[in-house]
């Protein structure tokens, strides 16, 4: 299934082709801009119902009281997330599946400046904590560990976006100790319609396109996609690049970028305009707070005048689970102490450095590598096996349980010299935990001495 305009693709070329600035703000700025400049001129009836278009979630009471602190007074952490709902038109793209999913996932950093922006995708294959959550029928999930997307699905079981949007915050705000501000969902079929009002965006896939599970049927060669191809072409994953999330998260971002570039300079008739407001403003769901025409415009302005140099795009280091599980061969897992160094950063609200990042995160120190003896220094009975426990889900090679010589507040860690990384890695895995050297730790092991102050649900 394909458009118009079919030609052949420049050497190299995989993904679509635009600019460098401001790729996934398509979602929480581009998309935004647009929308508000098209309807500026707009009689007071059009804008009244597009702005009433724009779904608002309450999600404060779903959240609860444990959760991060700003760290950072005026600075925002966006939650953006791509809804693969499986009800009414969009079924036909998950068979078997009966619960809301997100497809994408990602945070939008906004420092208390508004100099600089930071987005960070969070590949929904990975393998995370998931807490309990309000399932909107009456009853409530169980904490346990499975793929990002999940949680979205959990809260999402009643059919109520502020639900989904509500445990996938919570999970996020778990994993990253970030406290999320806001949120923003865009759904399938408003996308489609964004497309469709423009009449398609040009792709140039270098290799053919076959995609069953996306729908996706393309030669290669640049060619305009809309409908189904447009929808597929920013799904598909198995049938491009190396198969991964991460390749799928990069081209969803540089697409919906290209969708606003061509929406900026081709909405000049005013049937086409309506139709793209229309379509937009429809598949758009935000908390409350974000709810309508003027706060999104407002938003959009802050992000406008970022610097392209400024803006940087990050996915959260990862490796495969199979390094630490073997028999999992579907996920990934956040790579520490990386992941944990950079959700830090950005609730200090510092700026990352991204040559810096991505040169830490070149060589991976599996969490199977690390050995670990835990001791038990809270005087509750079975605390050591229950942290071990933890510990051997999230992929470590626990050695041995026992107890403290005393007990203590403080939960610690120690290594024999030579194990600093290793030690790190664990250490970064509990909140407020730092690791420090122990020449009496046994040669080759890394000692967790368990205080009172760690929760076991916990450790990332």
């Amino acid at each position: 299934m394909s458009g118009t305009g079919r030609r052949r693709a420049p050497a190299g070329t995989e993904r679509v082709r635009l600019t460098r600035r401001g790729r996934v703000l398509a979602w929480s700025a581009g998309v935004c801009s647009v929308l508000v400049l098209g309807v500026a001129g707009a009689g007071a009836w059009v804008y009244k119902g597009l702005d009433d278009n724009i779904q608002g979630a309450d999600v404060d009471d779903k959240l609860g009281g444990d959760r991060p602190v700003n760290l950072s007074p005026g600075s925002k952490n966006i939650l953006v997330v791509g809804s693969d709902s499986r009800d009414g038109d969009n079924a036909r793209y998950g068979r078997g599946l009966t619960t809301m999913q997100s497809d994408t996932l990602m945070v939008v950093h906004v420092p208390a400046d508004r100099k600089w922006a930071t987005v960070v995708s969070l590949p929904r294959d990975s393998w995370v904590g998931i807490p309990a959550c309000d399932k909107g029928d009456g009853t409530t999930s169980a904490p346990h560990h499975a793929k990002i997307n999940e949680a979205f699905a959990i809260g999402g079981a009643g059919g109520e976006v502020a639900g989904a949007a509500a445990c996938t915050i919570k999970t996020v705000e778990a994993g990253t100790g970030l406290r999320i501000d806001h949120f923003v969902s865009v759904d399938f079929q408003g996308f489609k319609g964004m497309v469709n009002a423009l009449d398609g965006i040009e792709v140039c896939p270098e290799r053919a396109i076959h995609d069953e599970k996306a729908h996706l049927d393309l030669e290669a060669g640049c060619q305009t996609v809309r409908d189904e191809a447009a929808l597929g072409y920013v799904r598909a994953r198995y049938s491009i690049g190396d198969g991964s999330d991460t390749g799928r998260i990069g081209r969803q971002q540089e697409f919906m970028q290209a969708l606003v570039e061509k929406a900026q300079s081709a909405l000049t008739s005013p049937s086409a305009l309506y139709g793209f407001l229309e379509s937009a403003t429809e598949s758009l769901t935000t908390d409350e707070d974000l709810a309508g025409i003027k706060p999104l415009y407002g938003l959009a302005s802050e992000l406008k005048g970022i610097p392209a140099d400024r803006l940087t795009f990050l996915t959260v280091p990862n490796y495969p689970r199979e390094a630490d599980v073997p028999t999992d061969k579907a996920n990934v897992v956040w790579q520490y102490p990386q992941a944990a160094d950079l959700f830090t950063a950005l609730a200090k609200d510092q700026e990352v450095d991204k040559k810096r990042f991505r040169a830490d995160a070149r060589t991976p120190v599996y969490a199977s590598s690390v050995r670990v003896q835990v001791l038990n220094g809270t005087g509750v009975s079975g605390r050591a096996a229950a942290v071990a426990e933890k510990l051997r889900e999230a992929g470590f090679t626990v050695v041995g349980t026992g107890n403290a010589p005393a007990t203590t507040r403080t939960t610690t860690v120690g290594h024999p010299p030579g194990l600093d990384e290793r030690a790190e890695v664990l250490a970064s895995r509990l909140p407020g935990v730092r690791a420090g050297q122990d020449t009496g730790a046994a040669a080759g092991t890394v000692t967790l001495v368990v205080g009172t102050d760690l929760d076991p649900e916990g450790i990332r």
